[in-house]
């Protein structure tokens, strides 16, 4: 879920820049407007901090009232080298891909798309909607081992839960404390929704070889000390093996986290690449309408990818 004007590229990877400790690193979102109606908060990629783990993309809307709007219209777009994954807390998402997926997705469902070596989708809300429209949108940069493979969609209606006196945690990839995702990962990682309740205090167990980010979906919650407004998101960094959490009022946030992603890689658009050839293939299959297939039954005209950059992409680390 992207915006098509988007040109310049924005390469990510590499061990060397992860820090060897805890940090708390607060990133500002910036503000874009997609299809429709939606207006998300970019969190990943932001200045300076490009990956969490292989999470690489990182957009927060809501809640917004789109009662009498056409809410979430995003037409059919490519993808290659990555996973999306589709996360609401209010609403709902039509997914229509070109393998002839037709799944609307709720609340506290996994939409899991493997793009692996090529493939389109298209996310809307559906014409009967719900007033309020509330989630996430998350990217996850497959492994040079994975990134050919043959594209997929899982919807997982039912995902392991955690709890704790004043929290509830819903595992959305990896594993947490003992309770596993059916989702599919090619990398170590972990994707937790967490609810608090007001003046809950609690400390959460992290694995200290991962690195992480918390964003905040809602309410008002302190994070390592740290308090955190809705669609606000703090990185950081490893090394530890619990995390302090407080609610202020009732609250839910999102904890990202994994293994520091060691390759080096080119991302643009919605593609995700080693080399800057590879990209300008990918952008040239799409636009000859060749590789990506094709959404059926979507009510429109599909994404033109925007303009290369007029030097060649290269492949960098994980800081600018």
């Amino acid at each position: 879920m992207r915006e098509p004007d988007r040109q310049v590229p924005t390469p990510h990877g590499g061990r060397e820049h992860v820090p060897a400790g805890p940090v708390r690193e607060l990133l500002t979102p910036r503000e874009t407007a997609l299809g429709g109606s939606t207006v998300v908060r970019r969190l990943l990629p932001n200045l300076g901090r490009r990956m969490v783990g292989a999470w690489c993309f990182v957009d927060h809307y809501g809640p917004d009232d789109i009662a009498d709007e056409p809410g979430m219209q995003v037409p059919p777009h490519p993808h290659l080298g990555l996973q999306t994954v589709s996360w609401l807390h209010q609403g709902e998402v039509l997914h229509r891909d070109s393998l002839g997926n037709l799944q609307t997705v709720r609340p506290r469902e996994l939409g899991l798309m493997t793009s692996g070596r090529a493939i389109s989708h298209s996310e809307e809300s559906p014409r009967e909607h719900a007033r309020l429209l509330h989630g996430a949108q998350l990217w996850v940069a497959l492994p040079d081992t994975h990134r050919h493979t043959t594209p997929t969609f899982e919807h997982h209606t039912h995902l392991p839960e955690i709890t704790a006196p004043g929290l509830h945690g819903t595992v959305i990839l990896g594993t947490a404390d003992t309770a596993t995702s059916p989702g599919t990962t090619h990398t170590p990682l972990v994707g937790i929704d967490l609810t608090l309740t007001e003046g809950s205090t609690t400390r959460l167990p992290l694995e200290p070889d991962f690195e992480y980010a918390a964003l905040t979906m809602s309410g008002r919650t302190e994070v390592d000390g740290v308090r955190l407004e809705p669609g606000s998101m703090l990185y950081l960094g490893s090394g530890r093996r619990e995390l302090p959490l407080r609610a202020l009022a009732d609250g839910s946030l999102l904890l990202l986290g994994g293994e520091p992603f060691e390759e080096k890689i080119v991302m643009w658009w919605n593609f995700i690449g080693r080399s800057s050839e590879e990209i300008v293939q990918a952008r040239s299959d799409w636009m000859e309408g060749s590789r990506f297939g094709e959404v059926h039954g979507y009510d429109g005209q599909r994404l033109a990818a925007p303009t290369l950059p007029s030097v060649p992409l290269k492949p960098r680390g994980r800081a600018r």
